[in-house]
């Protein structure tokens, strides 16, 4: 319980800095936010390891936890190399997949297709994590799979901001049935491709996103 509740304050946190409420540079006030949320400050702490994982905020020993948004050219070449190791994963996973490894993912493909009917972005980010990680897995390289989940994390809230653009969930569960098809039809091309133009998509309409927010980063 207590580790949901961290997640929902880290995913309330992230809310607030991308609609500008906090912005770079801000202080973070534990006792404050503490009070906001009606919990005591352990699951704000949780919280904010949270976000430092993915570099939205930095923890300044003896000074405190501060606001750090990256620029958006930070951001895309993020995106870029992202798109690249998803990529390679694809072209990889396509011929090691086990047939177990197939059935779960067509297993959390049911679960997105389920969260965009019902219109949840949050569930079918969720689901959406679960369908990329069995494809790191599948690469069949730990080195790789260490390396994209660790690029993964940075780029958590961002992946799943995105997905609250008009049409994209549709758009994203579309592009998901033509990667589990590559990768049952062991392409490994058509698979790789797929998967890195999946995730360069998300760096694009990220893009929009930031330019339409208050404080567009710069």
């Amino acid at each position: 319980m207590d580790a949901r509740r961290a997640d929902h304050i880290a995913e309330a946190l992230e809310g607030l800095i991308f609609n500008g409420e906090f912005s770079d540079g801000d202080r973070l006030d534990e006792i404050r936010l503490a009070e906001r949320f009606g919990v005591s400050r352990t699951p704000i702490r949780e919280a904010f390891q949270r976000l430092a994982l993915s570099g939205l905020v930095e923890a300044i020993p003896r000074r405190g936890v501060f606001v750090r948004q990256p620029g958006l050219v930070e951001l895309l070449e993020m995106f870029e190399v992202m798109a690249e190791f998803e990529g390679i994963c694809g072209r990889l996973a396509s011929a090691r997949i086990t047939n177990e490894a197939l059935d779960a993912l067509q297993v959390a493909n049911a679960a997105c297709r389920q969260a965009v009917e019902a219109g949840d972005a949050d569930a079918y980010y969720r689901e959406n994590e679960r369908f990329h990680h069995i494809i790191y897995r599948q690469s069949g390289n730990a080195f790789l799979e260490a390396e994209t989940c660790r690029l993964h994390r940075r780029l958590k809230p961002f992946r799943r901001m995105q997905l609250q653009l008009r049409g994209r969930l549709a758009q994203s569960m579309s592009e998901h049935e033509g990667i589990v098809q590559a990768l049952t039809n062991a392409d490994a091309e058509r698979a790789g491709r797929l998967l890195r133009e999946h995730v360069a998509v998300q760096g694009e309409k990220f893009h929009h996103l930031m330019s339409s927010l208050k404080p567009a980063a710069e």
